[in-house]
């Protein structure tokens, strides 16, 4: 399973701080059995919403060829840089 972004960590947290608050200050409860349910339903809340937040995509390095290699050059084979800018007289 792989580890969760920071920002599924900081949607999370803040999705079950501000339910908690909302659920209690609304239900004015003042039970332990309610105020318990209110937590649990707020972690649940809390999960789902850092759960669905997407996940990053990995990025895809597109290896360009040099002019006048054939098709089939694979990346196994070293690819000789090229020179770009301004050449220096000798």
């Amino acid at each position: 399973m792989p580890r969760p972004t920071a920002a599924q960590i900081a949607y999370g947290s803040i999705t079950v701080i501000f339910s908690t608050l909302a659920m209690l200050l609304l239900s004015q409860t003042s039970s332990a059995v309610g105020t318990a349910v209110i937590a649990v339903s707020a972690l649940a809340l809390g999960l789902l919403v850092a759960m669905t937040v997407p996940q990053p995509k990995p990025r895809v390095v597109a290896v360009s060829r040099p002019a006048g290699r054939p098709a089939e050059h694979t990346a196994e084979e070293p690819v000789p840089a090229v020179a770009t800018g301004s050449k220096t007289a000798a």
